[in-house]
């Protein structure tokens, strides 16, 4: 993959992939966008913050709070680049709590050749051994997590199987295509078939039908802390678009 730059702003791609990831119930706060989802995840779970709320930033903080609290959540926003600084400036002196910066890399869309090495799946439908492979942040999934995860237009699971069933999977991934652009989400491997090329072969799987479904680029998101994954993506070709982070409501 090369270097070219990503042609959509950091509003756009935001927007771009909140379509590739929602949550179960969405509404608008003027530009900004309410999802909740069951609190799986904090994309489906935060307000995204991109343009102008139409009412007063502390109005706007205090509107996105009740939102959350009336449907059992913990207030969330998701904050991202710096158009977002004055709106994150009024959320934490709200005293709404700031999480570690996620990256947004972005590459050119090339789709590798299969070398057959690795015996890949696609479906499309997540069944029980995908989501049990799926730890998101190390946790177990919720029982809302099939609804978030499905909830797009065009969307693929790919999935490793290397030893026979009850056996778990080694790997899985998640891709979806949002215009011409493909969203690979959901990586991981289990630990003992890690740094053996999984990762690589379920991302190369995703990116191939992304390919054949006329997308041209490809975004992820990667937390800061996660060293390995950020290492693997840049071997892979991506660079960094821009960072959000989210702020949680005290309490």
């Amino acid at each position: 993959m090369g270097q070219s730059r990503a042609p959509l702003d950091v509003a756009d791609l935001e927007r771009l992939a909140a379509r590739g990831w929602r949550g179960s119930e969405e509404a608008p706060l003027g530009d900004w966008l309410l999802r909740a989802g069951g609190g799986f995840t904090g994309r489906a779970n935060s307000a995204l913050v991109v343009g102008d709320p139409g009412v007063p930033l502390d109005e706007a903080v205090g509107a996105v709070a009740d939102w959350y609290r009336d449907r059992g959540l913990r207030p969330c926003a998701q904050l991202p680049g710096r158009q977002a600084r004055t709106a994150d400036a009024a959320f934490a002196a709200a005293g709404w709590e700031r999480d570690e910066d996620v990256l947004v890399l972005t590459a050119p869309l090339a789709a590798p050749a299969p070398d057959g090495a690795v015996p890949v799946e696609l479906a499309a439908e997540p069944d029980d051994a995908w989501l049990a492979g799926y730890h998101h942040r190390g946790r177990p999934l919720p029982p809302t997590a099939r609804d978030v995860l499905t909830n797009a237009e065009d969307v693929v699971f790919a999935s490793v199987r290397l030893e026979p069933e009850p056996a778990p999977l080694a790997a899985v991934a998640r891709g979806v295509v949002t215009g011409d652009w493909l969203g690979v989400a959901a990586v991981t491997v289990v630990e003992a078939h890690r740094r053996t090329g999984l990762a690589t072969a379920v991302m190369a799987a995703v990116q191939r039908w992304g390919a054949d479904r006329g997308a041209r680029w490809v975004y992820l998101q990667v937390t800061s802390s996660n060293e390995p994954a950020r290492a693997l993506y840049r071997r892979a070709g991506f660079i960094e678009h821009h960072r959000y982070h989210y702020r949680y409501a005290a309490g």
